[in-house]
């Protein structure tokens, strides 16, 4: 947490930014929440930028490169991660990490409960920004969960602080 409120500042800059080109071309709300589930299956609402036109529908809205629901400044702000950044809220709070699975919605884990029977497990560790599944699947959408939960379950029993370092710079050079 203490890297956390290190990074606020700066990260606060650049979700102003962000929010100000956001209200510029888009008018509207800035942020973004949903429901999410976290460690222990616990729901908590997750905060982005929002990225996407606004009465954009569709379960997997948003999830793909080229989906015309994303406004162009948010295709910018989702290209360098910028729209994530809301989300120290959430590290600061205690319901994510900077390194983890990512969390999804409660209606996608009571389905992916169902298929997948090990995928539980993956709620044994603080949700994260970015983690194992997105440095390797990083265009993964929630359609690819059978690739992702190794990755996941990997992830929750060898964390330690070296392996979410690794996941850090990683995902710093793929933003770069």
């Amino acid at each position: 947490m203490l890297i956390s409120i290190m990074v606020l500042p700066f990260a606060m800059v650049l979700i102003c930014f962000g929010g100000i080109l956001i209200l510029i071309t888009t008018g509207g709300s800035i942020l973004y929440s949903q429901n999410r589930i976290g460690k222990g299956g616990v729901e908590f609402k997750i905060f982005k930028l929002r990225t996407l036109v606004k009465d954009a529908s569709g379960d997997l809205a948003g999830m793909t490169k080229n989906d015309p629901q994303i406004f162009w400044i948010g295709r910018y702000l989702r290209r360098w991660r910028i729209d994530e950044l809301p989300q120290i809220f959430n590290i600061i709070s205690g319901d994510m990490s900077w390194v983890g699975p990512r969390p999804e919605r409660p209606h996608l884990v009571k389905s992916f409960g169902t298929l997948h029977k090990d995928y539980q497990i993956r709620h044994q560790a603080l949700p994260g920004i970015t983690g194992l599944a997105q440095i390797n699947l990083p265009d993964a959408t929630p359609n690819d969960t059978a690739k992702k939960l190794p990755f996941d379950i990997e992830y929750v029993g060898k964390a330690n602080f070296f392996m979410d370092l690794k996941i850090l710079l990683k995902t710093i050079q793929a933003i770069g």
